[in-house]
């Protein structure tokens, strides 16, 4: 019937609620991790231990991400999206190297957000999970800091599973959108990735360095100091490359994760035909 209203589009995690407690706990314990510094007091004995926290935080994050991604697929993860999630995992960490090293160029950031949106927060927040350990494997980029990196694009794959309207808004409006927090998300995954590091930098450059002496005011200043000075141009590089990536690519990729979707029926119940429905022959 033509002139209907759009149909709900398939998601491949449904957020139960053991799926939201654990996300929320994966996040409060993110925070922790990344704000340690203006969370602590001064004279707290974390800041006793600064170069032991990395290794400690990073330690607990992979465990909980890995404990999120086991929730999530009690509640639904099925062999289909396991499946997606694997080529869109293998095609964002392929992604990662092009350009890597180069002024913020990282093409995989526009991908993350188009997948986000199309399969909803429970997916996405997996998806950016799994893609960063992946792509991290396929860089050598493993270390303390991965972890960290996995519960960043987590996040920030989860966001765009948050927009609104995701079954009503198409076509350019829904590409500005996703642009717009494109834009946003990649300066917010930049200053995160900021606080992973800042604390344990020389303390000998002591206008950015973190200082546990130092007032909750003073750190910040010193923090937004650091974030100019070392991570605004490469921030701004990934912000373009997704801005630009969505609004000239954003329309076919779209189509196809949807095509995709539909196509897998993720939420499609399964039922068989019991015997007195079966036709029998006349």
């Amino acid at each position: 019937m033509t002139g209907s209203a759009p149909q709900r589009q398939a998601r491949a995690v449904r957020l139960g609620p053991r799926s939201v407690a654990a996300l929320v706990l994966v996040g409060a314990v993110g925070v922790a991790g990344f704000g340690w510094p203006f969370l602590a007091p001064p004279d707290a004995s974390v800041n006793a231990h600064a170069q032991d926290a990395p290794w400690l935080f990073a330690g607990l994050l992979l465990l909980l991400v890995a404990v999120v991604a086991a929730t999530i697929s009690e509640s639904g993860l099925g062999p289909k999206a396991v499946a997606m999630l694997g080529v869109l995992a293998a095609t964002g960490a392929a992604l990662r190297p092009i350009g890597a090293g180069t002024a913020g160029i990282e093409p995989m950031f526009f991908l993350m957000v188009l997948s986000g949106r199309v399969l909803g927060p429970g997916f996405g927040f997996v998806l950016g999970s799994v893609t960063m350990f992946a792509s991290a494997l396929l860089t050598g980029g493993v270390g303390p800091w991965m972890p960290f990196q996995m519960l960043s694009m987590g996040w920030f794959t989860m966001g765009a599973g948050l927009l609104p309207f995701p079954d009503r808004l198409r076509g350019r409006a829904e590409l500005v959108l996703l642009a717009g927090y494109g834009f946003l998300a990649a300066f917010a995954y930049g200053t995160i990735m900021n606080m992973s590091g800042w604390p344990f930098m020389n303390k000998l450059a002591s206008a950015i360095a973190f200082d546990p002496d130092a007032s909750v005011a003073t750190n910040l200043a010193h923090f937004l100091a650091y974030c100019l000075a070392t991570s605004l141009g490469w921030d701004l590089g990934r912000a373009a490359v997704t801005v630009v990536l969505t609004l000239t690519l954003g329309a076919p990729v779209l189509k196809a994760l949807r095509r995709a979707t539909r196509r897998a029926a993720f939420e499609a119940p399964v039922t068989f035909e019991g015997p007195s429905e079966v036709s029998r022959p006349t």
